[in-house]
């Protein structure tokens, strides 16, 4: 699959990190409103949780669903439809007045939130490789910043009493004007996926790839999300449960994780540079190991907050090496191996939280988050499945022995 930036590197650069950031701001829309729309809609806590198991399951079918689709017709158009129907859909929650009707929203926000995540990784992948260096990181890093501004924007908006329906809308036509805006600056394809020989047999493409390493990237997204989805749920809760804090102290917990990761994401890509995506992996879950086990025995709240900073600096780099990986994997079926490897591990995202849940019923909660520690010892000892492939290697960050004097080198 041949990719051409019709518009130059840099434009098509800033446009897909503009859609990474439109789909921060726009979940962002959902999350933050989340104890709004459950007043509104009456729905309670177990309701909820059904709910979101809902959402869920929709994002998985659109991320199965579009994957094919951008084998097939490539990225671009797949990202603008996406971005667009997820902009439509956001008001959906919103305008919700019982279960049934936030059930329907929130399965057509998901289906769409799932098909954007996959198309627009596809997209980054894309970039990446004409950059030839290292950038998967930075796209997320303005994922987590169009997430920290929309939270924002609700904060303001609920504390200013400008109404909830009005927000969103305003934040739908938003989402319309950058796709807009940005569409023209997207990555093609000098030609159709569908065209070539080895996209047009749909039954071929799972032959034609490394099995074994799709199945360990897949298992290795999936730790790595359960992870990240511990901390999104439990580590507010972690601190205030476990020494006894205000909520505030645990709101700021949590603020601690996101704010760390997201500057670690933008810092992160010269380093995949440098030492190589194996490296990264691998170091980085060690660093995430280390947080967490701050965290866990820490024996004064304060180095808790801070171990769990530590996590979310160690855990900024790692799905991205993963994204990457599999975006790679293949020439003709990108589309697919992505959606599998981000389906996985947005599986990992849902379970994370469930499994620390059900071992800290039976035990303690610092037992649960051991949990998370598993998994980011699975990555450790599964790095190498990030190599990258090929003559690439030295292109996307995978350091080798120049002729010349045996120090590791890159191609620009």
């Amino acid at each position: 699959m041949q990719v051409h930036l019709a518009t130059g590197p840099r434009r098509s650069r800033r446009a897909v990190a503009t859609i990474f950031a439109l789909n921060g701001f726009l979940a962002a829309m959902w999350v933050a409103h989340i104890p709004v729309i459950s007043e509104r809609t009456d729905v309670g806590h177990d309701e909820l949780g059904g709910l979101l198991l809902l959402l869920g399951g929709s994002a998985f079918v659109g991320m199965q669903v579009c994957g094919p689709l951008i084998d097939r017709w490539g990225s671009r158009p797949l990202t603008i439809v996406a971005a667009s129907l997820l902009s439509a859909v956001i008001i959906t929650p919103v305008l919700a007045v019982d279960t049934l009707t936030l059930g329907a929203a929130l399965a057509a926000f998901g289906f769409a939130n799932g098909c954007l995540d996959v198309s627009m990784n596809a997209q980054a992948v894309a970039v990446e490789r004409a950059y030839r260096r290292p950038i998967m990181s930075s796209f997320h890093g303005w994922f987590s910043a169009g997430s920290l501004v929309g939270s924002g924007v609700v904060a303001a908006t609920l504390w200013a009493d400008a109404g909830v329906v009005p927000t969103v809308a305003c934040a739908a036509v938003a989402g319309f004007v950058v796709v807009a805006a940005v569409a023209r600056g997207l990555a093609g394809h000098d030609e159709s996926p569908a065209t070539s020989t080895n996209a047009s047999s749909e039954a071929s493409w799972w032959h034609g790839i490394d099995r074994r390493r799709l199945v360990l990237l897949a298992v290795v997204a999936f730790g790595l999300m359960l992870a990240e989805g511990t901390a999104y749920d439990w580590s507010a809760l972690h601190i205030v449960e476990s020494y006894g804090t205000s909520e505030a102290i645990g709101a700021l917990t949590f603020g601690a994780f996101s704010l760390a990761m997201t500057v670690s994401r933008f810092v992160i890509d010269p380093v995949v540079a440098s030492v190589g995506a194996v490296r990264v992996l691998r170091v980085g879950a060690l660093i995430g190991i280390a947080g967490m086990t701050i965290a866990i025995v820490s024996p004064v709240p304060a180095l808790a907050v801070v171990g769990w900073a530590v996590f979310g600096v160690g855990l900024a780099g790692l799905i991205p090496q993963i994204f990457t990986a599999a975006g790679n994997l293949t020439d003709s079926a990108g589309g697919r191996t992505i959606s599998i490897v981000v389906g996985c591990g947005y599986l990992g995202m849902l379970a994370g939280p469930a499994v620390v849940g059900f071992i800290s019923s039976q035990t303690s909660l610092n037992t649960g988050l051991l949990a998370a520690l598993a998994a980011l010892l699975l990555a450790v000892y599964f790095a190498g499945v990030v190599r990258p492939r090929g003559p690439s290697v030295s292109a996307l960050g995978e350091p080798r022995s120049s002729r010349s004097g045996g120090r590791a080198t890159l191609e620009e």
